[in-house]
């Protein structure tokens, strides 16, 4: 009997929008059962066009999705058009489930850490960037024991963040949010470098290469440098 992943994907906007398709394609041709859920509250803009691909400025989750089917029907594929809060991080975030983690504040980013932290069994690839760098970080919990630190344990400002999180926001509150992001803009490359990073990381941790907790990319640089870690499977 063919057993069921279960992928969750969370932000479906600059880094994520670039990780659905590959990461559903190579999973699209295994023996395993896959069951793909794409969570983003955000609708899509059109200054989000120079970094991200999209026909119409509906919800990301759910234009995504309806994307992803057409491509991929042997995909069990789910789109929550939501934010991750403190009212469904539970329900959402479960046992054995592996979660890509494609978010741009620290607010969620604690929140997703601290959830994994209380599972036994949950694997997390966490990707982020400024303008021409950024990481992931490869969170992993077996039988109730960390292999690899958490996302919380390797960034202060991950454990104490100075931002919100977007599903907690008033509109007038998330509006100058948008408006604050349209001043710090990202870079499709730097974007596409990590969602790539990301794939790759998985796919270590796949082949059971991953001895690694954290990466590191600068597309100014042409570097992608791991950081090590003692992982015992």
């Amino acid at each position: 009997m063919k057993k069921t992943r279960k992928i969750k994907v969370i932000g479906a906007g600059g880094i994520g929008g670039h990780l659905i398709e590959p990461l559903a394609r190579y999973l699209s041709y295994g023996d395993d059962n896959i069951e793909i859920t794409v969570f983003d509250g955000d609708d899509f803009e059109e200054r989000n066009k120079e970094r991200q691909r999209f026909s119409s400025c509906e919800n990301k989750a759910e234009h995504t999705v309806a994307q992803m089917k057409e491509q991929f029907p042997r995909i069990h594929f789910r789109a929550k058009g939501e934010y991750l809060t403190e009212d469904n991080i539970i329900t959402s975030i479960r046992e054995n489930d592996i979660v890509f983690m494609c978010v741009d504040n620290h607010a969620t980013r604690k929140l997703v850490s601290d959830r994994c932290e209380e599972l036994d069994n949950v694997t997390l690839v966490s990707g982020g960037n400024d303008y021409t760098d950024g990481n992931v970080i490869l969170y992993i919990r077996k039988d109730g024991k960390d292999i690899t630190k958490p996302p919380t344990a390797l960034h202060p400002k991950i454990a104490n963040p100075d931002d919100k999180n977007p599903g907690s926001l008033t509109d007038v509150e998330r509006q100058g949010c948008q408006e604050e992001a349209r001043t710090n803009p990202q870079l499709l490359f730097t974007n596409l470098a990590v969602a790539s990073a990301m794939c790759n990381a998985f796919y270590a941790l796949e082949q059971g290469k991953a001895k690694f907790h954290q990466v590191y990319v600068d597309i100014l640089q042409q570097k992608m440098r791991p950081s090590p870690d003692n992982i015992n499977f």
